[in-house]
């Protein structure tokens, strides 16, 4: 369970102000269809979260515990840092509208998850958690979905009057705290 619970609460938290969340509060905005959005948002996060996890997997199979454990810890203060850096969603993302709501979903998701923090902290997870693969994916998908189905359901309102510079502080705040743990668990 540790597994699942980690995983959702570190992507969830990874996914604040993120490009993906922020791309996922235009494409509402532009379509107005909140379903086929969520359903994009749901397969692309499922499909490159498993396959960063496989890569999670590989990587558990030639690292030392003792080395994950500080690799795990490190990408967690990373995100901290990272956190602390907003995103800006891509405008050349428009020409992938033309595909309706749910395969422009699916592939701006898709693409904008390559090599982002919440695809990076899946493989490291996905690696620690080596026996509970599934639920690694499941707990990221799961988080990116705690993420982004708010975004997607509120849209445009409200979006100007939430104060990122607090909601970025915080959640480097976790982060830092989800790296002493990670350093003090014992595993």
């Amino acid at each position: 369970m540790e597994a699942l619970t980690t995983s959702t609460l570190a992507v969830s938290i990874a996914e604040i102000g993120d490009k993906t969340q922020l791309l996922a509060l235009v494409l509402a905005c532009r379509f107005r269809k909140p379903v086929p959005i969520v359903i994009g948002i749901f397969l692309a996060t499922l499909l490159n979260h498993a396959l960063a996890g496989s890569v999670g997997v590989w990587i558990q199979g030639w690292l030392d515990p003792l080395w994950l454990r500080w690799l795990l810890a490190a990408s967690f203060f990373a995100m901290a840092a990272w956190m602390m850096i907003p995103d800006k969603p891509d405008d050349e993302d428009s020409r992938f509208y033309r595909f309706g709501p749910l395969l422009a979903t699916f592939v701006l998701f898709f693409l904008a998850e390559i090599g982002d923090k919440t695809q990076i902290a899946t493989t490291l997870l996905a690696a620690r958690f080596v026996d509970q693969f599934w639920l690694v994916v499941a707990g990221t998908t799961l988080g990116m979905m705690v993420a982004n189905l708010p975004a997607v359901l509120v849209g445009h309102k409200g979006a100007g009057r939430i104060p990122m510079h607090w909601v970025h502080g915080v959640s480097a705040a976790i982060f830092v705290a989800l790296g002493i743990t990670t350093l003090w668990w014992p595993w």
